[in-house]
């Protein structure tokens, strides 16, 4: 279960399993969060947008390298 614990000036410090706790920005939450409140995560990896940004940093660090040389 994660639960909101409590919240310290613009962050929720957020409960997750076996106690462990981390700060998350308040302003993130749903309208209307409150200590107690039980929250919903989910994360994950966008693999289109990871790869053009792989390409993009290529593409500039090959422009950087080629002008040195």
């Amino acid at each position: 279960m994660t639960k909101i614990d409590r919240f310290e000036g613009e962050w929720a410090v957020i409960e997750w399993e076996k106690g462990l706790t981390f700060n998350f920005p308040r302003a993130l939450l749903p309208p209307g969060a409150k200590d107690g409140d039980v929250v919903l995560f989910s994360a994950a990896i966008d693999r289109p947008e990871t790869v053009r940004r792989e390409i993009r940093i290529r593409r500039l660090e090959d422009d950087l390298f080629r002008e040195r040389c």
